[in-house]
């Protein structure tokens, strides 16, 4: 190998090393576990929820922005939570997800668009969810893995922040707000 391709290949691991030890996905539920207020997806994402938002592409622009309506549903530790997207280009997107809290905040999470079930935990003021998701033939159909964090304020509103990752190369973040809906 050249001097130069083994400084490209250098500098790209330690780009991928710092990002996973340093950067968003370093952190974890226990980070927040003693911040308030404490964060019950099943109150939380309880009732009709209002959802804005935007989608960053990997330049650092925003290539989309939506408006959700969401429903949460739970019986127990066992929840649906039906998402209607309406994205500013007109086009309109529907997930399900079927949640499970475990009683020592683990959460399982499956929707359609999902290869495998999701995984993650809510400790204090946050909730970690990590899942690998299928895009829309007409996004190109692309396997994703997503990491998202939501972090509930003291108001009720959640921030969500989340990213997508392709080969470990991050291809996208979605920042959004989601609120309860008086009924």
């Amino acid at each position: 190998m050249t001097p130069i391709l083994l400084t490209l290949l250098a500098v790209l691991m330690a780009a991928l090393i710092a990002r996973r030890f340093l950067g968003f996905t370093a952190q974890q539920p226990g980070d927040y576990a003693a911040m308030s207020p404490q964060l019950d997806i099943r109150r939380h994402l309880s009732g009709p929820l209002l959802c804005e938002g935007v989608i960053y592409g990997p330049t650092g622009r925003v290539t989309s922005r939506f408006v959700a309506q969401m429903e949460g549903r739970w019986d127990g530790n066992r929840g649906l939570l039906d998402e209607t997207f309406r994205y500013a280009s007109g086009e309109t997107q529907q997930r399900q997800w079927r949640l499970t809290l475990g009683n020592d905040g683990a959460i399982k999470a499956e929707a359609d668009d999902l290869t495998d079930p999701g995984r993650g935990r809510q400790e204090g003021a946050g909730l970690q969810l990590q899942y690998r998701i299928r895009l829309p033939d007409h996004a190109g159909g692309w396997v994703l893995d997503v990491t998202d964090w939501m972090y509930l304020m003291e108001n009720g509103t959640i921030i969500n922040r989340s990213q997508f990752c392709k080969f470990g190369i991050k291809v996208a973040e979605l920042v959004a707000t989601m609120r309860q809906v008086p009924a």
